[in-house]
């Protein structure tokens, strides 16, 4: 398995999905070495064995590059070597170089690849080796672009790796007509696979700690309804659409609170954007947070928000569910093929957003639906459901490509 991040040192949804899938798989009876990037201990993945292809630090990965794509080639990353930089496409390089020296000793059943990143290699793995390739895609260079065209070198190694991969997992329905028609690869080549709640927020004990927003606390109890949102802050997220929305609810209700939860390269326009439209006194933002104080805002919060132009699934539309949290989708998110009891639009309709939050902000009746129907729906696939896919496709991959 071929992978890019893995908690703690993830930054987006994609280390949570490969750390809950390869778990999943393991209890299946699948025997896993996964291939990261970066050198640090997972002393608590005995499940897998781990194996990094570089001796970089992974603190200085920022996500490596899955997510600024305008970043791929500036030479960002320190290493031990009288402070030489190295760029995403040198670590790639390199990724690709272990992979290939690794494959002299060992030869797995398949390689599966998740997302552009990793794909030259797990090309490498296919061309040089003839191991069967099975590329996952979490997310497309247009869903990250916010549906323009984004960097070309990014679609070069997508078009190739999907060409060449013997199947494709894509996370939704969405994603699969996007390879479909942006890349020209054929349906049935294309497997929907969606994913899961992360198991953690299951299985971990979990309390909610009102000191650590002690502000927002004071202004439910005053009776104003907050509203969150939580991502990286890209034109993928469709975060200006959703501050102009906001400006629209809070003239009708003042009484309305909007988190943005993260950070990332729009985050100074965003800040801009809430003083221009008179509005920074009701939004409020967190910085990037995880862990406790992520689901102490989906505790506190009663809507949610993704407002994506482009998300391929949307994990955090899962956490928000589990947190009761009543929820707003874009019609153009995955996850919204399995959410129902949500309220949905198109990412541009700024006015319907609007109307949608005040619609759930001045109905209880509506805002305790939408919760309580919510709770039947999240859970509906398993992360072992997905494990029993992923096994199927192996083996008709195997066994297209005559191994038993």
């Amino acid at each position: 398995m071929l992978g890019w991040e893995l908690p703690p040192h993830n930054s987006g949804g994609l280390g949570i999905a490969c750390i809950n899938m390869a778990k999943a798989l393991a209890r299946e009876g699948a025997d896993i070495d996964f291939v990261l990037p970066y050198e640090t201990e997972h002393e608590t993945y005995d499940f897998m064995q781990v194996l990094s292809a570089t001796h970089l630090d992974p603190i200085y990965r920022y996500g490596g590059g899955a997510y600024e794509s305008l970043r791929l080639l500036e030479k960002i990353i320190p290493t031990n070597e009288k402070n030489k930089l190295v760029s995403i496409r040198d670590i790639q390089k390199t990724y690709s170089e272990f992979i290939e020296k690794y494959l002299m000793d060992f030869k797995p059943d398949l390689v599966h690849a998740h997302d552009w990143l990793t794909y030259e290699a797990g090309i490498l793995a296919k061309k040089n080796f003839d191991l069967p390739l099975v590329a996952h895609v979490h997310a497309t260079e247009f869903d990250r672009a916010g549906m323009r065209f984004g960097n070309p070198l990014i679609h070069e190694i997508e078009s190739e790796g999907l060409m060449l991969a013997d199947r494709i997992i894509a996370v939704s329905e969405a994603t699969k007509r996007l390879i479909h028609e942006k890349y020209h690869i054929p349906l049935n080549k294309i497997d929907v696979v969606y994913n899961s709640l992360d198991e953690n927020y299951d299985l971990n004990q979990y309390n909610f700690n009102n000191d650590s927003y002690q502000y927002l606390s004071k202004l439910k109890e005053a009776g104003y309804t907050i509203v969150s949102t939580v991502g990286r802050f890209t034109v993928q997220k469709g975060l200006q659409h959703l501050m102009r929305s906001a400006a629209r609810a809070i003239a009708k209700n003042p009484k309305i609170i909007f988190i943005f939860a993260g950070d990332g390269e729009e985050r100074n326009e965003l800040v801009q954007l809430s003083a221009d439209l008179g509005i920074s006194k009701n939004v409020i933002f967190t910085g990037f947070i995880r862990g406790k104080k992520l689901r102490d805002i989906y505790s506190i919060s009663d809507i949610f928000v993704m407002s994506s132009i482009s998300e391929p699934f949307g994990l955090t539309a899962l956490e928000a569910a589990h947190h009761a949290n009543a929820i707003i989708l874009t019609k153009q998110s995955g996850v919204s093929e399995v959410i129902w009891s949500a309220m949905k639009y198109d990412f541009w309709d700024e006015q319907k957003l609007a109307d949608e939050i005040l619609a759930i902000s001045n109905n209880p009746a509506l805002y305790q639906a939408l919760r309580d129907n919510v709770k039947n729906e999240y859970h509906r696939i398993s992360w072992n459901q997905v494990a029993k896919k992923c096994l199927k496709i192996y083996n008709k991959t195997m066994k297209h490509k005559g191994i038993n």
